[in-house]
């Protein structure tokens, strides 16, 4: 199981101040060198955190996987056309959330993804679709043309009693084989971090990535990013 690292949280942390640094693409270089094999980043609507001039540092420095997290809108599809990440996740997006708090509604939403998916494959640009771990929506996934899921870890991530984190893990499990049986790359995200990782790394064989932002971040303003990386790597192996 591999890591990609989120930055988003340091550009949330240069805003604060309205300043120039930290610098997400120079927190980027440090985690590419610690071993992360993707980085990932959220342009927001309301540019909250990554704002384009960090998208456009990044795709131009940036010499793993660029994974851009953004909503299916037309603005975020013609940046995205512009900027060619090597993945688009499409995620679903409220102005008024901390943080993004669920999987994609691919049922609803089908009839504006097919089409979405497809531009974007026009350009040479594989989507990722974060989801929850639904084999139904792992099948509308691939149906839809997506080349990634990547499945929701935040009810996971918020279990304790470790009977409800074992069947979580099982229907992670049950999804994410049934993602690869389709031909779909499995990753995964959301709330991970030190302590939860653990247990979750069972899930190595069908999940190939993990995404982790906020839990990496906030250990890097305390060990710096190098160390922090390579931490969570030395768990995931």
């Amino acid at each position: 199981m591999q890591l990609a690292v989120n930055v988003d949280h340091i550009a949330t942390l240069r805003n604060a101040r309205k300043e120039q640094e930290p610098d997400p693409t120079t927190a980027a270089h440090l985690a590419e060198l610690a071993g992360a094999v993707g980085i990932v980043c959220h342009l927001r609507e309301d540019r909250r955190h990554i704002r384009d001039h960090d998208l456009l540092l990044l795709r131009e420095t940036v010499k793993t996987k660029l994974d851009l997290e953004m909503a299916a809108t037309e603005e975020m599809l013609r940046i995205a056309i512009q900027t060619k990440p090597d993945l688009v996740t499409l995620v679903p997006e409220r102005r008024e959330e901390l943080t993004t708090e669920g999987g994609l509604d691919v049922k609803t939403m089908r009839a504006a993804l097919a089409p979405f998916i497809e531009e974007l494959a026009r350009h040479e640009i594989p989507t990722s679709l974060f989801i929850e771990a639904d084999t139904d929506l792992v099948r509308l996934s691939a149906e839809l043309g997506a080349a990634y899921i990547e499945l929701h870890t935040g009810t996971y991530s918020r279990l304790r009693k470790p009977d409800e984190i074992q069947f979580e893990l099982m229907r992670l499990r049950k999804s994410a084989t049934l993602g690869r049986e389709l031909g779909l790359h499995v990753v995964a995200g959301h709330g991970l971090n030190y302590i939860n990782i653990i247990p979750f790394k069972s899930l190595s064989d069908v999940i190939e990535e993990v995404s982790i932002g906020h839990a990496l971040i906030a250990r890097a303003a305390l060990v710096g990013i190098d160390r922090a990386v390579r931490d969570m790597i030395q768990l995931l192996n």
